[in-house]
């Protein structure tokens, strides 16, 4: 793996939209906030001239998606890029990249989740740099920071650590036409809202898991979209690390159990979880239990014969708040007694 080079105050981040764009006055609002608090914090940002555009649920066409990031790719002065949201449509801008100029750029830091999945996942697997799960560039508007955020630049910045379990979680969502009121001008700088108690659950009866390998993984919605595609290189990736062993880090936005099952079946068929020490699935932020098949019941169906340890109902994706995750890292897991905990060594990457 290729790593980028720490971030630093003083430094510059960039803000990208390669999916869709911050388009409601509140949310920009809301994005001015987060700029004035990372520049508070001794940063310099930039933006490129789609992050406040979007129309049909692109913030711009693929191409000029794809111009915009390398903008930020190319300059030398930025070293982190946090996205602007997530999307749907962010696959279009693979089409547009040069990946032969991209595997002699200096690579640098990206951060985002959701539909940022497609981006950080080729990044990964194709061009060998990690990249940073976790929230996108709205959250840093909150007043103090909650400790997943720092965390994120901490790694962005070289630093090793230790992400302990948090004590609660927003609540999992059952109606996605209700699931985000609007915001208002009062909450700009407004916390998660942490209403349920968090407990991570191993799926395969043992009582305490641990495991240490590189994650590879992301927004299953989106991971899909890669399969038996000119950019699925999946398995020359998990054959060239396969000493360090895989994790499989895995959440969903929407989904049910039938296509939960589906697309795990395929990931197994398709060899995709060969040389893995584990799999960790966040919550979901959306399922529905088609034929009364809960999700523990879908993953146990689909992946029990793989007799590795699983953990589910971990601190990962769209139900807040988000551990930070290395795409490409390497990282320790433990789960034990409804608590985890996930280390990353900034001295044991290579």
């Amino acid at each position: 793996m290729k790593y980028p080079e720490n971030l630093k105050k003083g430094d510059t981040i960039g803000i990208c939209a390669p999916s869709n764009g911050i388009t409601k006055e509140i949310k920009q609002k809301k994005l001015d906030e987060a700029i004035k608090q990372l520049k508070e914090m001794g940063y310099k940002v930039i933006e490129t001239q789609s992050v406040r555009k979007g129309e049909k649920g692109r913030s711009a066409t693929a191409k000029q998606r794809a111009k915009e990031l390398m903008e930020l790719l190319e300059n030398d002065e930025v070293k982190l890029i946090i996205f602007a949201t997530g999307g749907d449509y962010l696959m279009e801008v693979l089409d547009y990249l040069d990946l032969e100029k991209l595997k002699k750029i200096k690579p640098k830091w990206m951060q985002g989740f959701s539909d940022i999945t497609v981006l950080e996942f080729l990044f990964t697997t194709i061009l060998e740099m990690p990249s940073i799960y976790c929230d996108t560039i709205k959250s840093y508007a909150m007043k103090p920071l909650y400790k997943n955020l720092t965390d994120a630049l901490k790694i962005a910045s070289g630093e090793t650590i230790k992400q302990q379990s948090f004590k609660k979680h927003e609540k999992i969502q059952q109606n996605i036409e209700t699931a985000f009121p609007e915001e208002n001008e009062e909450n700009l700088n407004s916390s998660y809202e942490l209403t349920e108690k968090v407990e991570w659950k191993n799926l395969t009866g043992q009582n305490k898991i641990e495991i240490q390998g590189r994650m590879i993984g992301g927004c299953l919605d989106c991971i899909q979209r890669f399969f038996a595609t000119k950019y699925d290189n999946i398995n020359n990736y998990i054959q060239k690390y396969q000493k360090d062993g895989i994790i499989w880090y895995l959440e969903c936005f929407e989904m049910w159990s039938s296509e939960l099952t589906r697309i795990l079946w395929q990931m197994k068929n398709a060899g995709y979880f060969n040389n893995t020490k584990g799999i960790i699935f966040g919550r979901p932020l959306f399922y529905r239990s088609d034929y009364d098949i809960t999700f523990e019941q879908a993953v146990k169906e689909a992946l029990g014969d793989l007799k590795i340890p699983i953990i589910y109902e971990a601190d990962i994706g769209h139900v807040a708040p988000q551990m930070a995750i290395v795409n490409g890292g390497i990282m320790k897991i433990i789960s034990e007694n409804g608590k985890g905990e996930i280390t990353y060594d900034a001295k044991q990457q290579n």
